[in-house]
Parts: structure tokens; C-alpha cells; sequence
């Protein structure tokens, strides 16, 4: 099933209603975010992986580019049960070759150094903005970790946890398009929950509006700028 994410709110009923009757059903939901722009906030699908999360045994992945897509549908559709898909509208740059292998529960470090400062997670739209805003920190010294955590239940726990202990402070940015209740931070938190770690979690906490991808990425404080502001708050206190 594919509609706009969106419009999947109509349907929560009959969606929990498969997910008690142990159906296989596959999702798939675009136009997520405040990334879609000019359709404005109608449009928008910010609280569907609220949805989708809550269901028992449901499986929610989101792919950062083409390649990723392509890799994992075959995943999901050897999958029993509830399993759901967030895909964007913008066009976005291609991040990995075609060789890549993606797995349900695993996630990709796109960036890392020996002396980063902490880790970001982001998955969809906000990879690119994690990877923009590493590139201007590196130009200021600060380096930092970047995983696309494209499967957000079940959550690469592993890899997180590894991604912590490699770097300076046992920080982690998660950054989300999508409300900040019930989303991909809540989910690391609560992974997180018995880890001596700290949570920064950018999320989308307001009703947006129509404009450029560019424009309500950064009204909502979710792109490259909210995450080196994070960063360098973080860097100051050191």
C-alpha cells in the first residue's frame, strides 16, 4: 500500500485492526516532513512513525537516497506482518555505491575520524543535512560522527553503542523530520535508556508552513545549522 504519509492518519483504524489480525501488510509512505515544502503543513507526514511505531512487532525503515531504496525493498517484502516505509520527495544526492548491502536493524557510518567529538544520528532527509553541517565543522576543527540509522525499529543498537565509545564525549544528536513525540529520538532514547549517554534530540516542535525544503528545514531546527549549533555548544564547554 502507498499514499502520501500523511493520509495514512485516515486509515489508523484499519492499519491497527491488520496488525491485531497478524496480516502482512507492506506500507509505504511518501511526502514525509517539512522536506516536501510548497504542498505546505496538509501535506506533511509528521507523526507517522508515531503511528506505525506503536504497533507490536511493526518494522519502520528509512531510506536516505536511491541506492538504499532499491537495496532494502527486497528486505521488507520477505518480511511477515506490519512493515513500513518512509520515502521523500526531494531529490536527493545518491550517498551509496551499488555494491552496498542494507539489512532490517542496520544502520551505515557515513563519516568518523579518530578524534571525532560525538556522534549524530539522522536518517531520510536529515543524513545530507548531518553530512553538510560535519563538512563546515571540519573546517573549524571539530569532527564528528555521522550514522544513517536507516532502520528505526528496529534500531542498529550495536553500532550506536559502538559509535559512543569511539568518540570524545558520550553525546549523541539525533535529528528527525518528523514531531518530536513518538519519532526515530524516542526510539534511541529508549534504547539508550541504561547507557551512560546523553541524548540531544532535534525534531520537528511546531506547525510549519509553505516554502523551500531549505526554508522550513531550518524553521523547524532540524537542518545542517541546528545541528552545528548543537555541536558547538557542545565543543565550548570542553
Amino acid at each position: 500500500i502507498s499514499t502520501f504519509s500523511s493520509f495514512f492518519t485516515r486509515s489508523s483504524d484499519q492499519i491497527r485492526m491488520a496488525a491485531i489480525s497478524i496480516s502482512t501488510i507492506h506500507f509505504c509512505g511518501s511526502h514525509v516532513g517539512v522536506s516536501i515544502g510548497d504542498d505546505g503543513p496538509s501535506q506533511m507526514g509528521l507523526e507517522d512513525i508515531a503511528l506505525f511505531g506503536a504497533l507490536p512487532g511493526s518494522i519502520i525503515l528509512q531510506p536516505s537516497d536511491a541506492v538504499s531504496m532499491q537495496k532494502i525493498l527486497p528486505e521488507v517484502l520477505s518480511e511477515p506482518g506490519i512493515t513500513y516505509i518512509r520515502s521523500l520527495r526531494p531529490k536527493t544526492p545518491v550517498l551509496y555505491a551499488q555494491e552496498e548491502n542494507f539489512s532490517i536493524g542496520g544502520s551505515k557510518v557515513l563519516l568518523h575520524s579518530t578524534d571525532d567529538l560525538l556522534t549524530v544520528l539522522a536518517t531520510g532527509i536529515t543524513v545530507h543535512e548531518a553530512l553538510e553541517a560535519a563538512k563546515e565543522l571540519e573546517k573549524e576543527g571539530i569532527f564528528i560522527r555521522v550514522v544513517d540509522c536507516y532502520s528505526i525499529k528496529p534500531l542498529d543498537k550495536r553500532e550506536i553503542l559502538a559509535s559512543i565509545d569511539a568518540t570524545r564525549e558520550k553525546i549523541i544528536i539525533t535529528v528527525e523530520d518528523h514531531f518530536e513525540h513518538g519519532g526515530f529520538g524516542d526510539f534511541v532514547l529508549d534504547a539508550l535508556a541504561f547507557e551512560q549517554v546523553k541524548v540531544i534530540k532535534l525534531a520537528v516542535g511546531k506547525i510549519s508552513r509553505s516554502g523551500t525544503m531549505k526554508e522550513l528545514l531550518h524553521a523547524s531546527i532540524i537542518d545542517k545549522d541546528a545541528i552545528m549549533e548543537e555541536v558547538r555548544k557542545v565543543a565550548s564547554q570542553l
